[in-house]
């Protein structure tokens, strides 16, 4: 796991002053530093009976669709509104600077569907809160929620409370 922090890049005030922004783009770039991610974010979910997983726009399409490929299960993108083709349902949610909304093809989650929630970075739990709210306004269950990374400072969990939560790297 060291060799996976090492690789992740700090850029200081991305994308506005005072942040330090945790870039994972070198580590995507290393075949098997993203290797080592995507086992590793997969072990905890090998033995697990779910259906799909559901990536957020845009990073958490990255490890969702690497896991999916890994587990053999489906893949359902989030995206921002406008973005899928057929009909979506939608859940708006607050973030600490205002609010923000996302969607989903209104027939990707089935009643009873058993999903985990995948992004590359639990930070306040704003989106992640979001998509959970947004599966089982469907009907879905949400099993599980994955992350690469965890900023522990911003308490992202607190948000999250009630959901199983599993994360590969923390950051306090």
């Amino acid at each position: 796991m060291e060799q996976l922090r090492q690789i992740i890049r700090d850029v200081h005030d991305f994308p506005q002053e005072g942040v330090v922004f945790k870039d994972i783009t070198p580590l995507l770039g290393d075949a098997g530093a993203f290797k080592k991610a995507v086992d590793f974010m997969a072990a905890p979910l090998r033995e697990r009976e779910f259906d799909a997983l559901i990536g957020i726009e845009s990073r958490g399409f990255i490890f969702a669709a690497a896991l999916a490929y890994e587990l053999d299960k489906g893949h359902i993108p989030v995206r921002k509104p406008g973005k899928l083709p057929a009909d979506t349902v939608q859940v708006s949610y607050e973030l600490e600077y205002g609010k923000d909304t996302l969607e989903m093809h209104a027939d990707a989650v089935s009643e009873g569907q058993r999903i985990i929630i995948v992004d590359d970075v639990l930070a306040t739990g704003g989106t992640a809160r979001g998509v959970a709210d947004l599966v089982e306004k469907v009907g879905g269950k949400v099993e599980a929620l994955s992350f690469l990374i965890e900023l522990d400072f911003l308490k992202g969990r607190d948000k999250l409370a009630g959901y199983e939560i599993q994360t590969v790297l923390n950051y306090g």
